[in-house]
């Protein structure tokens, strides 16, 4: 039996492609750019599609003849047994193949953003939580450890990482961000990519671009940025992602910025992704994105003009299910409406990554590789533990409250200190699809603070009042909460979020918010407890960050997390308990005054406190900030003066020595500081970073290799440029606390930089001197 060269493994994948596309029908080709959105049923027994009221009833045994892209969340859809969801989706993947007239597998992805959105599946903390833990290594091995899981369930494609770098707080989606600082999203996520493509998992990039620059901070709202916010805030993150990590896929933006549909901007995904930075993978659409040009931007008269858009855009694959590439993009291709060769372009890309995969090879299979499917190991957990537990901000400890004794007498209040759901955002699979489930258990385990207080000091009375609902008005529970906080030695209050989808919660995707004050009565619950003069301890499981000015010097101390996963109470506990000895750093600034926003700490001159407004933007605890409870000192640093060119590289050590009694993690931060250039400059912005951890005593030398690439910026022209002048590296333990500054003189003339310009600083860790 010959077999066709699109067969043969021995051949390029190039070729392979070609061979295959010469013999596809145009239906054939197009049926490779669209998915359906599946539901495994609970007892295995099959796949159909799944019901969505954007989506049209397809004949699944028609359709399938056809051969299809993608299946849409087999697993993410409803609750099923992982085990039998694999096998599920072997069956529909024999069907899909047995159908063709080419047996070509779909590719199938879900969602991944903090672990495989799949039930019994580990829940490991939001972004903002990787982002807190200034660690890319931690975030590459969590990557990792979710790209096996969802390969172990025959899974492709993973629907993460969110690379949009935070503009407004008040945007419900912070939670799925890394943070507001383009070079931490950049360090983080790449770090996410690489090891979820390690394990054989396509990263995909969203949401490209600018999305979370809304206007009002409404999710899908117009962006009205500059082609320099856009060029040196927006993009770098996912410029690192795919220079650094390596992803092979791009989701299009629902967002458009100046009137342009990301979705329909030729000059985004073509020009800049494709030609400029050489991409080579396939680009998405966001769910029901392509649709949305008819329905929502009105750049588009139907179905097959959006397809038409988007297709000349660059947007190979319509998700999650077919309702433009279909029959409205085939017989605009027999008119005459469409090129044919526009499909083709799409359809290449497609079936080189099905190679890349495998999925071309006749001895493809699609039988799961163990009978039994563990997505919430021992190992998952004690992972999603460390993250956690590195991830937990101390903010405030102004009187050394914490660590609490083991003895005493604790009152816990709030209605986040026992429900399970406070510690998950609204991309955890509790969260995001077990709320319509009301009948199915959770899954997984996840303690509750006061569950793991209990268990954490055992000698320690603990009593526990709810006091209000995260958004109820009702006050009614204050009465108990303080007699409660005023038979104790400390009132622990565990205030925050509840994460939800599209106004269901307080925090999450649609969960956007007009100013930055805690959720319902949790403030005015805070203040009665405050009143009691018992020692607070403040403990925040939030999506975002809130403004905490109100308690300024009130507070016996302050800890923030961010959603932090099925093991987020222990985590938290072991901070407060003083097991753990917190290192998290803040992702994000902490606001002084809800109404003080939007603001990042990203500012130029005019963005800053000063004579001209009344209003003070200034935050509580700035970018980068945490506390520990052991000390640090700076010293021996390359200080002073240097001149380098415009093209040159200069190295800054400083020597970073634990000198307190236990073992602590400090984080060196680098930031770059341009007096003079051509257009305004933020103020600060962070270059670089290195976790350092240091037993009691001991010392690391840190040096930052930085090189002139990293001062480059966006000039009045849109050139990418580094400027002769002055410039101050400044380290610190963030961007409001400076502890060394070096001057450097850049001499030379203005140099343009392109795509391969260096995006990272190159940090060391040594013994020291």
């Amino acid at each position: 039996m010959t077999t066709a060269p699109w067969r043969d493994p021995a051949l390029p994948a190039a070729a392979r492609v070609d061979d295959l596309l010469s013999r596809m029908t145009l239906e054939e080709k197009t049926a490779q750019l669209y998915g359906v959105w599946v539901g495994a049923a609970s007892d295995g027994e099959g796949v159909a599609p799944h019901q969505h009221d954007m989506t049209a009833d397809h004949d699944w045994d028609e359709l399938i003849t056809l051969g299809l892209g993608q299946l849409t969340r087999s697993f993410g859809t409803a609750p099923v047994d992982p085990a039998l969801g694999a096998q599920a989706l072997a069956r529909a993947q024999r069907r899909i193949t047995a159908a063709g007239r080419f047996g070509i597998p779909a590719v199938a992805h879900e969602e991944c953003l903090a672990g495989f959105t799949a039930w019994q599946a580990t829940a490991y903390p939001v972004p903002l939580a990787w982002g807190a833990t200034f660690n890319p290594p931690l975030v590459e091995e969590m990557a990792r450890r979710i790209g096996q899981d969802l390969r172990s369930a025959g899974v492709h494609q993973g629907l993460a990482p969110v690379l949009d770098v935070v503009r407004d707080p008040r945007w419900g989606r912070v939670e799925e961000t890394v943070g507001e600082d383009p070079y931490l999203v950049g360090t983080i996520g790449a770090a996410y990519v690489r090891g979820l493509e390690s394990a054989g998992v396509i990263a995909t990039l969203k949401h490209f671009a600018g999305y979370a620059s809304s206007a009002g901070a409404r999710n899908l709202a117009p962006v009205r940025a500059g082609i320099r916010e856009l060029a040196d805030v927006t993009l770098p993150p996912f410029e690192m992602a795919l220079r650094e990590g390596g992803a092979r896929s791009v989701m299009a933006a629902y967002n458009e910025t100046d009137g342009v549909p990301a979705s329909a901007d030729p000059a985004l995904l073509t020009e800049l992704l494709r030609e400029q930075w050489g991409f080579t993978g396939t680009v998405v659409a966001d769910y029901f994105g392509i649709g949305f040009l008819q329905t929502l931007h009105r750049v588009a008269g139907s179905p097959a003009e959006a397809a038409h858009t988007a297709l000349a855009a660059g947007i190979d694959v319509e998700l999650p299910t077919v309702k433009c590439y279909g029959t409205p993009l085939v017989e605009a291709v027999r008119s005459g409406g469409i090129q044919e060769e526009l499909v083709d372009r799409a359809a290449r890309r497609v079936l080189l990554q099905k190679c890349e995969l495998g999925l071309l090879d006749e001895d493809w299979t699609p039988e799961p590789a163990a009978a039994r499917i563990d997505l919430d190991s021992p190992a998952n957990r004690a992972l999603a533990r460390r993250v956690a537990e590195e991830s937990v901000v101390l903010l405030d400890n102004p009187d050394g409250v914490l660590p609490l004794p083991p003895d005493a007498r604790i009152a816990v209040v709030g209605p986040r200190a026992a429900d399970a759901l406070a510690m998950l955002g609204c991309y955890s699979f509790p969260s995001h699809v077990l709320t319509h489930h009301p009948e199915v258990p959770m899954g997984i385990e996840i303690p509750t603070v006061l569950e793991a207080l209990r268990a954490e000091l055992p000698d320690a009375k603990v009593t526990f009042a709810e006091g209000c609902g995260v958004l109820d008005p009702d006050p009614a529970g204050f009465e108990e909460a303080v007699a409660r906080a005023s038979e104790a030695d400390v009132c622990l209050a565990v205030l925050g979020d509840r994460a939800g989808l599209f106004g269901r919660g307080t925090s999450g995707e649609g969960c956007d918010v007009t100013d930055l004050r805690l959720p319902g009565v949790q403030g005015d619950l805070l203040d009665a407890l405050v009143a009691t003069g018992v020692p607070v301890v403040l403990v925040l499981l939030t999506g975002r960050p809130y403004a905490l000015g109100r308690w300024d010097g009130r507070l016996a101390a302050v800890v923030q997390a961010f959603f932090p996963g099925e093991e987020g109470g222990p985590a938290v506990v072991g901070v407060l308990s003083g097991r753990v000895n917190p290192s998290g750093r803040l992702p994000v600034s902490v606001p002084r005054v809800p109404g003080g926003q939007p603001w990042t700490y990203l500012q130029p001159p005019l963005g800053l406190a000063g004579e001209v407004s009344n209003l003070d933007p200034t935050p509580m605890y700035a970018f980068g900030h945490g506390r520990s409870y052991t000390s640090f000192a700076w010293d021996s640093v390359d200080a002073g003066e240097a001149e380098i060119g415009t093209d040159g590289s200069y190295d800054v050590s400083v020597t970073v020595r634990n000198t307190g009694e236990r073992a602590g993690a400090e984080v060196v931060q680098l930031y770059l500081h341009d007096p003079v250039a051509s257009v305004t400059r933020p103020d600060v912005r962070l270059i670089g970073y290195q976790r350092v951890e240091l037993a009691a005593g001991e010392a690391s030398r840190v040096t930052f290799r930085f090189h002139t690439d990293l001062s480059s910026f966006t000039d009045r022209s849109g050139r990418r440029v580094v400027e002769p002048g002055v410039l101050e590296l400044r380290l610190a333990a963030s961007s409001a606390d400076v502890r060394h500054t070096v001057r450097l003189e850049l001499a030379g003339p203005v140099r343009e930089l392109g795509a391969d310009r260096r995006l990272r600083c190159v940090t060391e860790v040594s013994a020291p001197e």
